[in-house]
């Protein structure tokens, strides 16, 4: 996480809807409706709406009045990079730790807002190492 942005750290609810808009992107090749972002969050379109007009201040999405919602460049690389520290979290706690998946998942979600990026990446070379033995 480079940009100015990104060292300002989100909360760690516009961090979660930039990790879904960005799983939603990947899957729909770009533009994300509010209504799918709804229904993967589980919150209301009010709710996507307040997100989104965050996130647009921040610079990490652009929404066209009532249009889809795409990430910028600087939205794609946060939200890249949360989803990378709830994956290496959820493998590292079920894989390693032999956590159940289901409560991995929530684990994972909680302390992937709390990591810093120089922690995890001391983190994964740990990880590397131990496996290299």
């Amino acid at each position: 996480m480079e940009s100015s942005t990104q060292n300002e750290r989100l909360t760690s609810s516009s961090e979660d809807y930039l990790e879904a808009l960005y799983e939603l992107s990947v899957l729909s090749g770009g533009a994300v409706r509010s209504v799918d972002l709804a229904t993967k969050l589980g919150v209301s379109k009010a709710s996507v709406n307040k997100a989104v007009t965050n996130l647009k201040q921040a610079g990490l999405v652009e929404q066209p009045f009532y249009g889809d919602i795409t990430l910028t460049p600087e939205g794609i690389a946060y939200g890249e990079s949360v989803l990378e520290r709830h994956q290496v979290l959820y493998k590292f706690l079920v894989s390693v730790l032999g956590v159940d998946p289901d409560v991995a998942v929530e684990e994972a979600c909680l302390m992937e807002h709390a990591i810093s990026d120089d922690t995890l990446k001391r983190w994964i070379l740990h990880l590397r190492k131990q496996m290299e033995r």
